[in-house]
């Protein structure tokens, strides 16, 4: 028997032997013909991110991510609450401060203290048992019409309070805080500012701008589009308007080249602009723990964190992602944010909300 005929009589007996003792994959690891598990992320309906970033996580991981967007913040956040027994979801993405304290009582989160938490600023990190998990923030103030207020000679305000002053009488649209995420913001950076007592109260502001013409929409998109002289593309008469510190951002991305510089710009005052932070957490009884926990990682990595800003135009809470150079000028962070304890706004938020209402619209 020649060489050659050794080996072929001997080769399928090497192949049994190094199947044998081949290592078996590892507990949960993916292999090449393994169906990807299913992982659900519930959110609002604002939420946004580029697949090719999710894509990432799913091939890592061999699963695949599904969307379940439900509704406004506090939409989404009372159907999380109303399911708790049976969750519709793994992850949930969209809790912000204003909701934080409701979230938590709801019980309906597990903790995680993710490693990549290291690179988020101690002052985002508002749960200290880590259930709910910071991804972004963002400042809500006024922007303004800069070519408007040139045009007519008029010095851009630079406080809340000279809203009221004579000058600016029917230059200011505001969103509903009882409809509106945006609004109900500023009526808390409002009440942060003047306060409940005293001689001016946040009241007192708000009547003295209703004195001055105030104009009140449902929602922040119709003030924008509709009213503010920028957003409405010059149909609007309202050069003032409660948004984002990014408006400016997006304005000049939208125009895709039309634009190098915005429209608008932000008027922020020191201690009377409210920074959102948006939260992300395990809900409690999850279809996938372990997935769950590697998705939220993900998501305080930087390449998640890097493709927020232009995707949902808020800044990244992970201090080491990436911040668009369009970001750098024309949407710096406000300086001095607002302030009010989460525990504060679950308390009193439905009370300013009336208190407003009645002040304001009756």
């Amino acid at each position: 028997m020649n060489r050659t005929t050794i080996r072929a009589s001997l080769l399928p007996f090497l192949i049994l032997l190094l199947t044998a003792c081949a290592a078996p994959p590892a507990p949960g690891a993916p292999t090449s013909d393994a169906q990807p598990q299913r992982l659900v992320l519930m959110s609002h309906d604002s939420f946004a991110i580029n697949q090719e970033v999710i894509r990432q996580f799913e091939a890592e991981h061999n699963v695949t991510v599904e969307f379940l967007k439900a509704g406004d913040a506090g939409e989404a956040l009372n159907k999380a609450c109303l399911s708790k027994a049976n969750p519709l979801a793994d992850v949930f993405f969209g809790v912000d401060n204003t909701f934080l304290s409701r979230a938590i009582g709801c019980d309906i989160f597990e903790p995680y203290e993710s490693p990549l938490l290291a690179a988020v600023p101690d002052d985002l990190q508002l749960d200290p048992q880590s259930r709910l998990l910071p991804m972004d923030f963002g400042y809500v103030n006024l922007n303004y019409d800069r070519a408007w207020f040139e045009q007519q000679g008029l010095a851009v305000p630079q406080t809340l309070a000279e809203l009221t002053q004579p000058a600016y009488r029917g230059l200011l649209v505001v969103p509903n805080p009882a409809t509106s995420s945006p609004g109900l913001a500023f009526l808390l950076a409002t009440v942060a500012a003047f306060g409940e007592t005293g001689d001016y109260t946040y009241l007192d502001f708000w009547r003295a701008l209703r004195a001055n013409d105030l104009l009140v929409t449902d929602g922040w998109s119709e003030a924008y589009f509709s009213h503010f002289t920028v957003g409405s593309a010059g149909e609007g008469d309202r050069p003032l308007v409660v948004s984002y510190s990014t408006s400016p951002a997006a304005d000049v991305f939208y125009s895709e080249g039309a634009k190098t510089q915005p429209d608008s710009g932000n008027i922020s005052p020191p201690g009377e602009t409210f920074r959102q932070i948006e939260f992300a957490g395990i809900l409690r009884g999850a279809k996938q723990p372990a997935l769950a926990r590697q998705l939220l990682d993900f998501m305080l990595g930087d390449a998640f964190q890097g493709d927020i800003p232009l995707q949902m135009f808020v800044y990244p809470a992970s201090s080491t992602a990436a911040v668009p150079e369009l970001f750098s000028q024309f949407a710096p962070t406000p300086s001095e944010p607002a302030t009010l304890d989460p525990a504060a706004i679950e308390a009193n938020r439905e009370r300013w909300i009336e208190a407003w209402t009645e002040a304001v619209l009756r």
